[in-house]
């Protein structure tokens, strides 16, 4: 069961938490900023990571060489709302019952007073503002907002549009598309979000501390960008993922099942249709693009003269699949989807580390109010990394935990990927010995006890999916798997588009 009497209890002593805080302004006007830069889609195709050998990203790899590096980040949900709701409120899906991409997670009478990341520094003295895709959508509803936060810029919104999509995908979706638009960055939403947050900075407050929440959309689909950054990347040098035909052979069936049906198109269309080479540029030309508009933020801090009391995170909700296990796309428990790029800096972290540590963005929520000298709340499930931010090769006793809908979760160490399903079925990985996950050793007797041993971390409770839970839903009624409200047969052909 849920431990709704930990989150009840942290619910009764805030009040007595937040005067404290109003005892000690002194103390609160001296703690650091914190400036939290979320990023939407983005895998682990940046210089810090190094999961393309192309990829020019010089303003992570400079914020990288300030702070340390989280080199084995990963996401609580392979999908935004799931994802962004755990890092908000600092609990797993499995507790909030969020695996979808509706509802707004204060929908549940439950959750209507549970402090969010924003509410936390708030209550404790900060002045809050936020701009762009920090949470998922249009979400919090506008009537809302004023409770999370002091301050709002422009909302987060996907980019322009041509007049008619360059690439004719099987799934029409609008968004899922490719190519060299608008002409300019300043046509681009994402520029503005980078000037609204540049120019907030350059005015920041100086007599209290504040939390500024900045969200950009790219890579997302549609994976547009100008010219000038899909120059960076030509075509007839452009080094495509590594890629097998049969590596969906030894799979599970249900595996299948948690990306049964996208409008993301299948690796195989992409060669066919002959665009698996340009939308892989398209992603790294979204990756640059976005590294940019990061950069103009990064250098707003400095202008501002608070660089120094500024504590700097950079993340990103999720990955996202180029052809690996023959989608793109997310929506899988696999490193492609559930690693992420996690950078820290600032105040109390040390400069140029390198953390191989597995953590978790459920993480952050504890980190980031430890680094402020604020109370951590007692029902928050992630563990601070505050240790690691001292001393990267410091000891951590615990994976990280990936979960998508009901009763689908991975567990990742420094070696070891273990995946087990809600039918039951499993899979293995040797992270270290086969990084792309091309070999599934789940079947063999040998690995019984490493499995068993990975298994005990999963957690104990799958909460029933949230009421009007919606978009990218699967559920296992009776036996049966059931994808967005349709049922799946065992003899159903894989979606291969």
């Amino acid at each position: 069961m849920i431990q709704w009497a930990a989150v009840f209890g942290l619910w009764v002593c805030t009040g007595a938490e937040l005067s404290a805080a109003e005892r000690e302004p002194q103390a609160a006007a001296q703690r650091p900023n914190v400036l939290f830069i979320a990023i939407d889609d983005l895998n682990d195709w940046v210089g810090p990571l190094a999961g393309h050998p192309q990829v020019q990203t010089p303003h992570l790899d400079a914020l990288a060489r300030r702070g340390v590096t989280f080199t084995n980040a990963h996401c609580q949900s392979p999908l935004c709302n799931p994802s962004r709701t755990s890092v908000l409120t600092g609990l797993r899906p499995s507790t909030t019952g969020v695996y979808a991409l509706a509802p707004w997670f204060r929908s549940d009478g439950r959750f209507r007073d549970h402090p969010t990341l924003f509410q936390w520094f708030r209550r404790h003295g900060y002045w809050t503002a936020s701009t762009g895709k920090v949470f998922h959508g249009g979400y919090p509803p506008r009537a809302e907002r004023p409770q999370e936060a002091d301050e709002w810029g422009p909302d987060g919104r996907l980019a322009s549009r041509p007049p008619k999509k360059f690439v004719q995908t099987p799934d029409p979706h609008p968004l899922v598309d490719w190519g060299i638009f608008p002409e300019k960055d300043e046509d681009c939403f994402d520029h503005d979000i980078a000037t609204w947050a540049a120019d907030w900075l350059r005015k920041a407050p100086q007599d209290k501390p504040w939390f500024l929440a900045v969200g950009f959309q790219h890579p997302h689909v549609p994976c547009y960008a100008p010219k000038k950054w899909f120059d960076l990347y030509p075509e007839d040098r452009l080094v495509l993922p590594p890629v097998r035909e049969d590596d969906r052979a030894d799979l599970p069936r249900f595996a299948s099942y948690l990306h049964w049906k996208l409008p993301e198109p299948r690796w195989k269309w992409l060669q066919q249709a002959g665009q698996w080479k340009p939308l892989v540029r398209a992603y790294l030309a979204s990756v640059s693009f976005v590294d940019h508009q990061v950069g103009r933020v990064l250098q707003a801090l400095q202008q501002s003269g608070q660089a120094e009391r500024t504590l700097v995170v950079l993340w990103s909700d999720h990955g996202w699949h180029l052809g690996e296990k023959g989608i793109t796309g997310k929506n899988t428990l696999w490193e492609r989807s559930t690693r992420v790029p996690l950078i820290l800096a600032g105040p109390g972290v040390a400069a140029g580390g390198r953390c191989q540590r597995p953590v978790e963005l459920l993480d952050l929520y504890p980190t980031l109010a430890e680094s402020c000298g604020l109370p951590v709340p007692s029902a928050l499930e992630g563990v601070s990394l505050v240790p690691l931010l001292k001393d990267p090769r410091a000891p951590r006793q615990r994976p990280a935990i990936t979960t998508h809908n009901p009763g689908n979760h991975a567990v990742r160490t420094e070696r070891w990927r273990y995946i087990r399903y809600a039918d039951g079925s499993e899979e293995l990985y040797d992270v270290q010995a086969d990084p792309h996950e091309w070999h599934n050793l789940a079947a063999q007797e040998r690995y019984e006890p490493i499995k068993k041993e990975l298994a005990r971390w999963l957690p104990r409770n799958d909460a029933p999916p949230m009421r009007g839970s919606a978009g990218r839903l699967l559920i296992v009624e009776n036996g049966v798997p059931i994808w967005e409200g349709r049922p799946i047969r065992p003899d159903d052909p894989f979606p291969d588009q």
